[in-house]
C-alpha cells in the first residue's frame, strides 16, 4: 500500500531537519551546503516517488523547505535525532533499502560539500546510520 501524502510531508519534513543538523552541526551553515541539497532534491528526491502537496508541488520539496526556514531561525536541533527515531520506528515501511541509501548518500553529500568531514559531522552520519540499518 502506498503510503499517504500525510506521512510522505511527515518523512520529508523529518528529513529537512536531518540535513539541517549536519550542515549546522559545527555552528555555520555554508552557502556549499545549501547548494549540494538543493541539488540532491532536485536530481534524486524529486525523482524517487511521485506524492504531491495540495499546491501540486512535489511534496519532497518539504526537504528544502523545512531546511531553509530553520536555517532563517537558528533553530535548535537537540530534538531531532531522537524525534526522527520514533518516525523510523512508527513508519519502518518507509525505509527501504533505496530511502536508506539516499539518506545516507544526501547527508554525505552536505558534509562533504565544504572540505571535508569533520569529527562532529562524522558522528552524526554514524547515530544516523545506526538508526537507519536496524
Amino acid at each position: 500500500m502506498k503510503p499517504s501524502h500525510q506521512t510522505m510531508t511527515h518523512l520529508y519534513e523529518h528529513l529537512g531537519k536531518v540535513f539541517y543538523c549536519i550542515a549546522a552541526i559545527d555552528k555555520t551553515i555554508r552557502k556549499e551546503e545549501i547548494t549540494q541539497l538543493k541539488e540532491i532534491v532536485k536530481t534524486e528526491w524529486l525523482p524517487f516517488e511521485n506524492t504531491f502537496n495540495e499546491f501540486g508541488d512535489d511534496t519532497a520539496y518539504e526537504i528544502e523547505i523545512v531546511f531553509d526556514w530553520l536555517t532563517a531561525n537558528k533553530w535548535d536541533t537537540e530534538q531531532v535525532i531522537p524525534d526522527f527515531k520514533i518516525f523510523r520506528k512508527e513508519h519502518e515501511h518507509l525505509f527501504t533499502p533505496e530511502v536508506i541509501t539516499l539518506i545516507l548518500k544526501t547527508a554525505n553529500a552536505i558534509a562533504n560539500s565544504f572540505l571535508e568531514k569533520n569529527r562532529s559531522e562524522h558522528v552524526f552520519i554514524s547515530q544516523l546510520s545506526a538508526i537507519l540499518i536496524q
